[in-house]
């Protein structure tokens, strides 16, 4: 047997020795460990349940408060103002109501060029005829200009 392969007999020996010492160790350690054990959970339990009841009585409101503080310092201002569909809605009946008086104007005008002179007293329904259809009393189109 070469060197190399006394010391790898040795290594087994002495694997299978700590093996064996580990075992009966365990043996006799294994009764008085599960007894320590249970002495270990009895007197953890209690305490468990009083953190528990800690946590929810004492703790937990307080967490609680701190996060909706937070959250109402996070939360971004409400908008005071109006919303932008509202200011176009607005724009719109504006332009509408703008637009109305401009006809409304130019239609006040054409009257009253056309009250000025008796001859033109006709036209002045041709005029108004023409706002609206585009067209005088004989049914043609005419050009103001």
């Amino acid at each position: 047997m070469t060197r190399f392969g006394r010391v790898q007999e040795a290594a087994r020996h002495g694997a299978e020795v700590c093996r064996q010492s580990a075992s009966s160790t365990a043996e006799r350690i294994a009764p008085v460990a599960e007894e320590r054990l249970m002495l270990v959970r009895g007197w953890g339990a209690p305490r468990l349940r009083q953190a528990a009841r800690y946590v929810e009585s004492g703790i937990a409101p307080r967490v609680s408060t701190f996060l909706s503080d937070v959250a109402g310092r996070v939360e971004p201002p409400k908008r005071s103002g109006l919303g932008r569909g509202t200011l176009m809605a607005m724009m719109g009946v504006v332009a509408a109501v703008g637009a109305a008086g401009v006809v409304a104007t130019r239609r006040g005008v054409i009257r009253d060029m056309t009250k000025g002179s008796g001859e033109h007293a006709e036209d002045a329904t041709s005029a108004d005829s023409m706002t609206v259809s585009g067209a005088d009393v004989d049914g043609q189109v005419h050009s103001p200009h």
